[in-house]
């Protein structure tokens, strides 16, 4: 009897002491939960203030590294300060998300690419704010060069998501080096052995002008970004717009786009493209009731990743052809490369307009200044208003347009081996090639 009590007075503290270790050991595990939940909360906190910040605050370049599948490829140039501040920024996510936080299912993302003519796209973006269901998708704005003017008007948008981009390579952003003047350039028709000099001259003997040869490392670098760098864009398999900043677009334009995006892979299942515009810039369109293949313009077209798939398949046709001019390219040695004829299916009416006056770099110095008042005459009718394409209309297909074709040598301004490397760099940008990895 003694020795039992005696055994169950012992075990007593023991159970005391494993009571005491449990609850011990509960405190811990609540408290290192909450340490946890509270690092979590925290992250994602920091994480998404990054996200709105400006290029000021996007030092750390995280959200960059997020958002954009990109391999540093060897041969591109050193870059300023500037260039890798607005490289950051192109990382940023759109803007209006709180007014506008999803897309519709399966969108056209609309594409502005633009220089600095602020008088222009003062224009283009208030008739873009008419268009019937842009508030459906997310327009990027692709900008060559850095213009605080531009970015004001940009800034304003409020009728759907926006991104705006920037060509970090665009030799507007380097005044002392290439891609911009460097000071050893060989100029106009300089001899290098004879000027000890560094550059290649065009075909005509010309050398390269800065300002000149942006516009086709523009689209080009754009075109490789949207396609397989931005993560809005990199899997989008849809059709694409791509408009410029002196196009004035209708309201009846995304509307009639997806009509003709849906037709044609019936209507016209050798057609490449869907064009808002016919490729004569001065027509208004047929005003027939039937749909019109025909050369692809370079007003307001379209297409999707297929098709960017064969252009980007033709990079070293595109970055040696001796013309600065990206369209020129395209029709004289880019689109004959492809075997067959390149149709673009488009309305019998015109949906977009170019209007623009002074050349895409025109206006920028003080005493040679092409300066329009701002103002344009563009009548847009009630039918201009609404979706006005049939989807039971025959297909009238223009043959034998006149127009550049295979055989045309280019205009030149694009034979310094310089540029063309560079080009061939923004095609291999986006891509894991060798040893480098994408962030």
């Amino acid at each position: 009897m003694v020795s039992s009590i005696m055994a169950a007075a012992s075990k007593r503290p023991h159970r005391l002491k494993d009571a005491a270790l449990r609850r011990l050991l509960s405190v811990v595990c609540v408290t290192l939960c909450g340490v946890l939940l509270l690092i979590f909360l925290l992250g994602s906190n920091s994480t998404s203030t990054i996200g709105t910040q400006d290029t000021d605050n996007a030092d750390e370049g995280s959200v960059y590294h997020r958002d954009l599948k990109f391999t540093k490829w060897q041969s591109l140039p050193q870059q300023n300060d500037l260039s890798l501040r607005l490289e950051k920024l192109n990382g940023l996510p759109p803007r209006n998300l709180d007014l506008y936080p999803t897309l519709a299912k399966d969108p056209i993302i609309v594409v502005l690419y633009v220089h600095n003519r602020p008088q222009y796209l003062k224009i283009v973006v208030e008739s873009l704010s008419r268009v019937v269901g842009i508030n459906e998708t997310l327009l990027i704005v692709s900008h060559d060069g850095y213009f605080e003017d531009m970015n004001k008007i940009i800034d304003g948008i409020r009728f759907c998501q926006v991104k705006q981009i920037y060509a970090p390579y665009s030799p507007h952003l380097f005044s002392s080096s290439f891609p911009g003047v460097s000071a050893g350039d060989c100029k106009e028709k300089d001899g290098a052995s004879e000027k000890h000099c560094e550059g290649n001259p065009d075909q005509y003997g010309n050398h390269r002008s800065p300002k000149i040869v942006s516009l086709k490392h523009h689209w080009w670098w754009m075109m490789n970004t949207i396609w397989d760098g931005l993560r809005e864009t990199r899997e989008h398999s849809g059709h694409i717009l791509f408009i410029e900043e002196d196009h004035f677009i209708f309201p009846n334009a995304y509307r009639n786009l997806q009509i003709l995006t849906s037709l044609k892979p019936k209507k016209c299942p050798d057609c490449y493209a869907a064009n808002l515009a016919p490729s004569d810039v001065n027509s208004r369109g047929e005003g027939w009731e039937s749909l019109i293949a025909e050369r692809m313009g370079n007003v307001g077209y379209s297409f999707n990743r297929t098709v960017w798939r064969k252009i980007h398949n033709k990079a070293r046709e595109f970055c040696f052809f001796d013309d600065y001019n990206w369209d020129i390219t395209m029709w004289a040695t880019v689109y004959p490369s492809f075997g067959s004829p390149v149709y673009t299916l488009r309305g019998p009416r015109t949906s977009a307009v170019h209007f623009g006056k002074c050349g895409l770099h025109q206006g920028q110095g003080e005493k040679k200044a092409c300066i329009d008042n701002g103002m344009v005459n563009i009548n847009v009718e009630d039918l201009d208003k609404f979706a006005n394409i049939e989807s039971d209309w025959e297909v009238h297909i223009y043959k034998n347009q006149p127009g550049y074709k295979a055989g045309f040598k280019g205009w030149g301004g694009w034979g310094d081996n310089r540029d063309r490397n560079l080009c061939l760099s923004f095609a291999n940008m986006y891509h894991s090639i060798g040893t480098a990895s994408p962030l």
